[in-house]
């Protein structure tokens, strides 16, 4: 049976929060250590739309697919989120939010490879909340996952 509209709607704001609140937060603590200037507001929509991708990986996977390919995804899926929110914020709308001109093997100053990596290991905390969340909160499936490197967990 079909979740109502409304339901779903409720789920994806209430994940679009928490994880935007949390995006925010990591902006907020890597700024403080790299000496940079504060955090920009836009970063929670940013966050919250990087969150409900993330969680929609293991919605639209199949449940035995490697966590480990799915933080491989994640970490794209934010680096692309990253890429495009810098073109409309930083060069549609010039609010000059970062800049990773200086960083080594930068696309247009909007993403980087080290940061990209950053983002596949940050893609697993992601993952393991989203799924706890639809748990305890939305009363979704316990979560289980497949840790081997095996792309599929072999029945």
């Amino acid at each position: 049976m079909k979740t109502p509209v409304g339901k779903r709607l409720f789920k994806a704001v209430i994940l679009f929060l928490i994880g935007g609140a949390l995006y925010l937060l990591i902006e907020a603590i890597w700024r403080a250590v790299t000496h940079a200037h504060p955090t920009h507001w836009a970063m929670l929509i940013v966050g919250g739309i990087a969150f409900l991708l993330i969680g929609a990986i293991n919605e639209y996977f199949p449940w035995d697919l490697s966590i480990w390919v799915q933080c491989l995804i994640g970490g794209l899926l934010v680096t692309l989120v990253e890429f495009v929110s810098g073109l409309i914020l930083n060069y549609q709308l010039r609010l000059d939010i970062w800049d990773y001109s200086g960083m080594p093997l930068n696309l247009m100053g909007q993403i980087c490879l080290p940061l990209s990596v950053a983002w596949v290991g940050l893609s697993l905390l992601g993952i393991l909340l989203d799924d706890f969340l639809r748990w305890q909160l939305f009363g979704d499936s316990r979560p289980c996952y497949n840790w081997s490197l095996k792309l599929r967990r072999q029945h």
